[in-house]
């Protein structure tokens, strides 16, 4: 992809709930939640694997931030998920890597079991295998 037509590099500063030296953080166009956020590095590159260290420090202290600003923000919020997309197969529609931070609120689903694992709906709610 180049770098002009990514819609992560056409940055709108004014869009900015904060930023850092490597990422800054806006709000999903099309959030699963009210607050749904997303941190964006502003280095072009496709995908969570390729973020430097350094990278990886700054985005940990940012999702930190964040999570500490959300629920300062709105005290109905009593959990978050953090999701990346990483490839077309992965659910990836820009090749620019993004970090979803999206917060969930008691009964936002009826039944929140798996979390994450709902990417493959057949795949989220399972029943707990007794290791004894």
């Amino acid at each position: 992809m180049i770098k002009n037509s990514c819609i992560f590099c056409k940055k709108n500063k004014k869009k900015f709930i904060y930023s850092s030296r490597l990422f800054f953080v806006v709000r999903d166009g099309y959030p699963v939640t009210k607050h749904h956020s997303l941190i964006i590095p502003f280095r072009h590159v496709s995908n969570f694997f390729e973020l430097t260290n350094n990278e990886l420090n700054d985005l940990n202290n940012i999702l930190k931030i964040q999570k500490k600003s959300l629920l300062k923000l709105d005290k109905s919020i009593k959990g978050f998920n953090i999701g990346v997309n990483a490839g077309k197969v992965a659910g990836q529609t820009i090749m620019h890597c993004h970090i979803h931070l999206i917060p969930r609120r008691q009964g936002d689903v009826e039944n929140p079991q798996g979390g994450v694992r709902g990417v493959i709906p057949s795949k989220q709610h399972y029943i707990r295998k007794n290791t004894k």
